[in-house]
């Protein structure tokens, strides 16, 4: 280490876009500090993908059971309480455990909010901690609808944190957010009405599969009013009177705004140093190098085109990592990057998307997959994926509704990554039955 500085390397923030890469870069020999506000190792573990995919494991499983009805017997239902309880059981554990894995490897973690100062020095609780090179990883936050009355909505960590559910619930927006919530809180016995900003929600997600979920929700009792202007938000006794186009109203007893997330970029220097960004975050170049040479910028706080995702950050760290302890003097190359929604069923994606097959030189394969014998085994009733393959046959791209939905865009990843064609495919032997053998056996 330079003596010139406290740390080769400081990172603004504790998130996936962190600590994935801060590790074994501290473990490489370069000195490592990490400055955190808030819970160690971020949104992602404490109140994001690891609490969400705990809450909704019992809708799984409710699913199953509707779906084997007459084979199985009774009727499940979810017991929101206890099941909000494991989830903080299975949660509860992360930061100590990332912390003490920051600890093993010599990071020193600096407790505070960091604000720059210029581009070598971060202010925490008055104290100057200097750097040859930080990386700012502070992230996303809910946004927030600039609304009369909008202190009386909730966010996504609010909504996970709830020991009672709410029996009347808004949900504001129609992504992902909004989409998987109200499918874990209708299971859970919740009624929901979603507000959509537009008249199609998973606008990210290939229509006709996404229309195929709605539908499904509405049949379970979810209301979706599109084109919904919300105006504001009103306290009415227990309850809160949600205002929205032409003057309608709705009285629910839990407001959840799902409106979208931002870039944490305010409030931490950026103008003082001159660091470049905007409504989408922080523009990088090929190394993760902002406008200003020595400041990086890694996880979803980037304007990037891949998705903003916990393993899109997570590529990003170990990239930087092995930037800065000498193994690689290239520029980040991506690979294919896949994103899921995980309502039930799932939508998941990876590679060329149908709506830009649909217009380029491309074989399009769509499959109805509830008349393959494997996805009867549990009377999969929603079941669809479109493969789309180059002009030599190479998958490039897919998109799958079910419920297995992430676990076949999973197993196809390296078909695409790696441009498998005929004599690769064949020399894989799989695992029968499987949903793996099941999903290669579509090339």
């Amino acid at each position: 280490m330079t003596k010139q500085y406290d740390y080769d390397v400081l990172y603004l923030g504790s998130g996936h876009g962190t600590f994935d890469g801060a590790i074994p870069l501290a473990q490489s020999g370069v000195k490592v500090g990490i400055i955190e506000a808030d819970m160690i190792g971020g949104t992602c573990p404490n109140y994001g993908c690891n609490a969400k995919i705990t809450l909704d494991a019992p809708v799984t499983l409710t699913r199953a059971a509707e779906r084997l009805s007459g084979i199985v017997q009774g009727n499940l239902t979810i017991d929101w309480t206890q099941n909000e309880a494991h989830k903080e059981t299975v949660i509860n554990d992360l930061p100590d455990m990332i912390g003490g894995l920051l600890d093993q490897s010599g990071i020193d973690v600096i407790h505070g909010r960091g604000v720059f100062e210029d581009n070598h020095t971060i202010i925490v609780d008055g104290k100057a901690i200097t750097a040859d090179k930080i990386v700012i990883s502070t992230g996303l936050r809910p946004h927030r609808l600039d609304i009369p009355g909008t202190e009386l909505a909730h966010d996504s960590r609010d909504f996970m944190a709830l020991k009672t559910l709410p029996q009347k619930i808004a949900i504001i927006g129609s992504g992902y957010i909004s989409m998987e919530f109200a499918t874990i809180a209708n299971a859970a016995g919740a009624e929901i009405t979603v507000l959509m900003h537009g008249d199609r929600a998973l606008r990210q997600f290939h229509a006709p599969y996404v229309d195929k979920v709605v539908t499904d929700l509405k049949q379970r009792g979810v209301t979706f009013v599109p084109n919904a202007d919300v105006t504001a938000f009103e306290k009415h006794g227990d309850q809160t009177q949600v205002a929205y186009s032409d003057g309608q109203s709705l009285l629910v007893d839990w407001v959840l705004d799902a409106s979208g997330r931002i870039p944490n970029v305010e409030n931490i220097g950026l103008e003082t140093i001159g660091v470049t960004y905007n409504q989408s975050g922080i523009p990088a170049n090929d190394y993760l190098q902002t406008n200003v040479e020595n400041i990086y910028a890694s996880g979803d706080v980037l304007d990037k085109t891949q998705p903003k995702l916990t393993p899109t950050a997570i590529f990003e760290s170990t990239y930087l990592f092995k930037q800065f302890s000498g193994q690689t003097k290239s520029p980040i190359q991506y690979p294919v990057v896949p994103s899921v929604v995980f309502t039930s069923p799932r939508i998941a994606q990876a590679g060329v998307l149908v709506a830009d097959a649909e217009k380029g030189d491309y074989e399009v394969q769509q499959t109805d997959l509830t008349k393959d014998w494997y996805r009867q085994v549990d009377n999969e009733t929603i079941a669809d994926n479109t493969l789309i393959f180059d002009k030599q046959h190479h998958l490039v791209g897919v998109t799958e509704v079910s419920e297995q939905a992430e676990n076949v865009v999973n197993t196809l990843l390296p078909a695409i990554e790696f441009k498998f064609g005929p004599d690769e495919i064949g020399r894989l032997i799989h695992l029968f039955p499987s949903i793996g053998m099941a999903t290669w056996g579509q090339l």
